[in-house]
């Protein structure tokens, strides 16, 4: 099966392109005149790949339905992190990235290990070791 793909709304693909580069995640497809690929369209693993498009641009796949209503939708994208220091890594790159600090890396008494911030677009991101593995 091809990867998934996430398709999430930004307000300024330049922005969204040079933070999750930034990342260390790769974008695929030729450069538009802006040098950012159009449609822009990073690679996160084998099997994920996130879609970059213009805040309120669903209209051309929804038609009249609305998406979501101002306000009401939330969403919490996880990556599973092989180790702690993984996670670690993952979201200094972030940090330093432009991101915001939702919560540093933590090792909560349940287990696991994880950090939680939010892109530039304001997309929430936690990145984790599951409980026993780190």
């Amino acid at each position: 099966m091809a990867p998934a793909l996430l398709v999430l709304p930004t307000d300024d693909r330049v922005r969204a392109h040079a933070f999750y580069r930034d990342l260390g995640f790769d974008a695929v497809g030729e450069p538009a005149d802006d040098g950012v690929p159009e449609p822009l369209q990073v690679v996160v693993n084998d099997g994920l790949h996130l879609m970059f498009v213009p805040r309120g641009g669903f209209g051309w796949v929804t038609g009249e339905h609305e998406v979501a209503a101002p306000g009401v939708a939330e969403c919490l994208l996880g990556l599973t992190a092989e180790t702690d220091t993984e996670v670690d890594t993952l979201f200094a790159r972030a940090e330093a990235a432009g991101a915001s600090v939702v919560e540093r890396p933590t090792s909560p008494p349940w287990g696991g290990h994880s950090a939680t911030f939010a892109d530039p677009d304001g997309h929430l991101w936690q990145v984790a070791t599951p409980p026993g593995q780190s």
